[in-house]
């Protein structure tokens, strides 16, 4: 069931939702939770579904934020709330309401969202694309007790997981992070199997790709030796390799998700490790609403500390494009290349000689 509001008001979409519920023959409040996305409009379809998918498992209320910039002057200055509120099969096994703010009403969207929490529930807030710099800071943010976010999204990914280790506060983690979660299940438990001393590891992977960064610095914070970051075409991370003194351990993924397992004195193993949706990433996600202490000591371990980081450039083609495949890494530390000498630094140059 939809029910369409034009220029309304938070209040009236409450009584929607009450009217839905008993409309549906379903007036008890079921739902476990408030996940809160923040996002335009050309990412929103992507989201939704995502959140719904995940609904399955942890029934919520979905607020779903979208701040339309109008392009005519006089549209800027009308401030506007639609809404658009859904419940039964249209909802997934929760309640979603699609909220465009226009106008000065965009800049003040906890004002809208705040009376629309669950009572007595947590507030997860999910930015799939376009996350503030320090997520907890923003008003939206302020309200969750978890803040999502995805640096695969943005422009710039080694850039900001720095940003991120800044600005960390108890309570944020990231998709990126989310999705080695079976790499690193996966390497402890092949660690498990043998008693011997990890002396260097290498993470191959594409480049731009934040979860690459991020396993090598787990790996790194947790086993105390030098990581190399290595490139290469993908998709996403393909290999994690260990020299230990009792042999090399390897687990290797090259086409994004069947991988192998590699133990000295051992037979090979295939493992399951495909490439997961959005859906499971943020179904992980919303099991736990606890700080993650694992994921913020892999953070501020930091980029800059592995021996072969990929440059900090901005990707080609922006969010969506794909790193050069063989590019050689950058050592971090290296130094600068000296700028080309401007015409007239060159003739002065020349006048000296003379």
């Amino acid at each position: 069931m939809k029910i369409d509001l034009t220029d309304t008001t938070a209040s009236k979409v409450n009584k929607a939702l009450v009217q839905g519920r008993r409309a549906i023959g379903t007036p008890a409040v079921g739902m476990v939770l408030t996940l809160v996305i923040v996002t335009d409009e050309e990412s929103a379809y992507d989201a939704l579904k995502a959140a719904n998918d995940a609904s399955h498992e942890h029934p919520s209320r979905t607020l779903v934020v979208i701040k339309r910039v109008s392009r005519s002057p006089r549209d800027r200055t009308t401030s506007r709330l639609d809404a658009e509120v859904r419940v039964g099969a249209d909802a997934g096994t929760g309640e979603t309401v699609v909220l465009r703010l226009y106008g000065d009403v965009a800049e003040h969207a906890d004002s809208v969202v705040l009376p629309l929490l669950l009572p007595d529930a947590p507030v997860v807030v999910w930015w799939p694309v376009n996350a503030p710099l320090d997520p907890a800071k923003d008003p939206l943010g302020a309200l969750a007790q978890r803040r999502v976010t995805d640096t695969y999204a943005s422009e710039q990914p080694v850039r900001e997981l720095s940003a991120r280790a800044d600005t960390y506060t108890p309570g944020d983690t990231d998709l990126s992070w989310t999705r080695i979660t079976p790499w690193r299940s996966m390497l402890a438990a092949a660690l498990d199997q043998v008693v011997c001393e990890v002396k260097g590891v290498e993470v191959e992977g594409e480049e731009f790709n934040p979860s690459c960064e991020l396993l090598a610095m787990w790996l790194a914070d947790r086993l105390d030796v030098p990581v190399k970051r290595s490139l290469s075409s993908g998709p996403g991370l393909t290999a994690v390799r260990l020299d230990t003194d009792c042999g090399p351990i390897a687990l290797d993924r090259a086409d994004g998700s069947l991988a192998t397992l590699s133990i000295q004195g051992q037979p090979d193993r295939a493992v399951a490790l495909k490439r997961r949706e959005t859906s499971e990433l943020m179904a992980e996600e919303l099991r736990r609403l606890d700080p993650d202490d694992t994921y913020a000591s892999a953070l501020r371990y930091g980029v800059d500390r592995l021996t072969g980081s990929p440059a900090d450039q901005p990707r080609p083609g922006g969010a969506d494009g794909a790193g050069g495949a063989g590019a050689e890494p950058v050592t971090a530390g290296a130094p600068a290349a000296k700028p080309a000498p401007t015409p007239a630094q060159l003739a002065a140059k020349k006048a000296a000689a003379k």
